[in-house]
């Protein structure tokens, strides 16, 4: 593997905050109003998509290296703990999961996947509860697939059961 700029390396996986985990497939140079950006070229597997951020806005854009087996066994204390929901309204509700969510923190997406589990059939999930714990599950399932070398469905898998209180 071919080191780059911000010790990124070619071929590694990293996470981009909006859009969850990619691969850095280039690094090249691009003229842009006469000015030379040298841009990593991250590639989305789930999306199907490709994106190319300027090597000065990584910081910027939240763009990181995967989190490690110990971040990951954070994650998985933070949802094996008891749901903290919130008593305001849903829109205030909502706005604080999504910004926890596009921080790229694990941790903090753990926390909101936690909160929003269903945990009986008797409980009741609004259409916009299961879109934010969706969004949330699948950003934390693509890193834990990533950290843990292992497929994204088995992960998945893994992720549910720590849920539902079977690890």
């Amino acid at each position: 593997m071919v080191k780059v700029a911000n010790s990124f390396t070619l071929g590694e996986y990293v996470v981009y905050p909006a859009h969850g985990v990619g691969r850095i497939l280039d690094i090249r140079k691009n003229y842009i109003s006469g000015q030379e950006l040298e841009l990593i070229v991250v590639h989305f597997d789930r999306t199907k998509m490709t994106l190319s951020v300027p090597l000065t806005n990584t910081n910027k854009t939240g763009l990181r290296k995967l989190s490690n087996k110990n971040v990951m066994n954070e994650v998985v204390e933070t949802l094996k703990g008891k749901a903290k929901p919130k008593r305001t309204m849903w829109s205030r509700r909502q706005q604080e999961y999504t910004q926890k969510i596009n921080s790229g923190d694990p941790i903090s997406i753990a926390e909101v996947v936690r909160d929003l589990h269903k945990v009986s059939d008797t409980q009741e999930q609004s259409f916009g509860e299961r879109q934010i714990f969706e969004q949330a599950f699948d950003r934390l399932a693509g890193e834990y697939a990533a950290v843990e070398k292992i497929d994204e469905q088995e992960a998945e898998i893994r992720l549910q059961k720590v849920l539902s209180g079977n690890i």
